[in-house]
């Protein structure tokens, strides 16, 4: 009966000293074995005859405050409300090139965490990457291609850089 107590002690002493080590030590926290990954849209892209005009009506009609590219929507984040995030639309001419090898008329652009460890992940797990990070101040982009053929982009932005970028000379 004692060695009973003495065995069941000493596998909870491991484990609570463990546990310890874990979260009450700087620099010992375990990672997370499910890896954060899409964090929200990062823009949404569309093909149309003309960019111009339908730019020029979504201004007029619902406000958008255009410039070359389109428009950013600026929202707060949830997990930290003094950070910033950036959304993207942009209307592209229906004769782009930038969706291909998609033949559909959209591509979304998802917002994530740690680009460089999500493709290694996509690509053992065997997901068509169209090209390498691409990277610029304002984040990393890679392109991929869903199982139904549709493009997607990925973007690990730095909101901060982005904002200098896309607003630049309107503030």
């Amino acid at each position: 009966m004692k060695k009973a107590i003495l065995i069941t002690s000493l596998i909870l002493l491991i484990f609570f000293s463990g546990f310890f080590t874990r979260q009450f030590i700087p620099g010992k926290q375990v990672k997370s074995a499910i890896m954060k990954k899409v964090t929200g849209i990062g823009g949404v892209f569309f093909k149309c005859k003309d960019p111009e005009k339908v730019k020029e009506w979504y201004s007029k009609h619902l406000g958008f405050n255009m410039d070359q590219y389109g428009t950013s929507f600026e929202w707060r984040q949830g997990d930290d409300p003094t950070k910033y995030g950036i959304t993207q639309w942009s209307a592209f001419s229906d004769s782009t090139k930038y969706f291909d090898p998609s033949v559909k008329e959209f591509m979304i652009n998802y917002r994530v965490h740690d680009l460089v460890n999500l493709v290694a992940e996509l690509k053992k797990d065997g997901v068509t990457i169209l090209d390498s990070i691409e990277v610029y101040d304002y984040g990393k982009f890679v392109h991929i291609l869903d199982n139904e053929g549709n493009k997607i982009e990925l973007w690990e932005p730095v909101d901060a850089e982005y904002d200098k970028k896309a607003n630049a000379g309107t503030k």
